[in-house]
């Protein structure tokens, strides 16, 4: 049965897409090709990745698909990697979980997807501390945060500087909290003040 997370999901369309700041999207708007084509697992969630979010561009101008190669890379479990190159699929496409269903991926699978994507009436602790329930949401997120805040990829933009510490400062603790360095009342009394 579907979860409320997953009904809310259902009812968008791509002018409902959440947008995210970090990248100029475009999405697929032709039908996609039949999954059936593709082995299960990790070479079907590669291709649902590289159909919805081709043509996008990270801060850097760099073709974002390598940011979810290198998230998906970070583990040898193939559960892992197929919700790590999947992480953004439902944040900043036009897919929904229709679409990682009629694919074909397992409800854990799927499950991640849906927790990994932050709703954008959410505070980005109370995400966090969500996801942080689930151990292959978790994983993907530390495996992402990683990648986002690594010296060659973070973004710090003149005009912004502020604003992008203020980021990665929040990258550093999720990271930490999901790391299980420190608890939960812990990370949220340190990400006081910088939402």
């Amino acid at each position: 049965m579907p979860t409320p997370e997953f009904k809310a999901f259902e009812t968008k369309s791509p002018s409902q897409t959440l947008e995210s700041p970090a990248h100029s999207l475009q999405h697929a708007t032709e039908k996609p090709p039949s999954w059936g084509a593709y082995r299960e697992g990790v070479e079907r969630a590669i291709a649902i990745a590289v159909h919805y979010h081709r043509g996008q561009r990270d801060k850097a101008g760099e073709c974002y698909l390598l940011h979810l190669f290198r998230v998906m890379l970070s583990s040898s479990i193939p559960a892992v990697q197929q919700v790590g190159v999947l992480h953004d699929v439902l944040e900043d496409t036009a897919a929904t979980p229709s679409v990682l269903m009629e694919a074909g991926l397992s409800n854990d699978i799927i499950e991640a997807v849906i927790l990994l994507t932050k709703p954008p009436e959410m505070p980005y602790t109370h995400y966090i501390v969500r996801l942080s329930k689930n151990l292959l949401a978790a994983e993907v997120k530390r495996n992402d945060l990683r990648d986002n805040y690594s010296i060659g990829r973070v973004a710090y933009r003149a005009e912004a500087t502020a604003e992008d510490a203020m980021r990665i400062q929040r990258y550093v603790l999720a990271h930490q909290f999901l790391s299980g360095i420190f608890d939960e009342p812990t990370f949220l009394a340190r990400m006081s003040g910088l939402e």
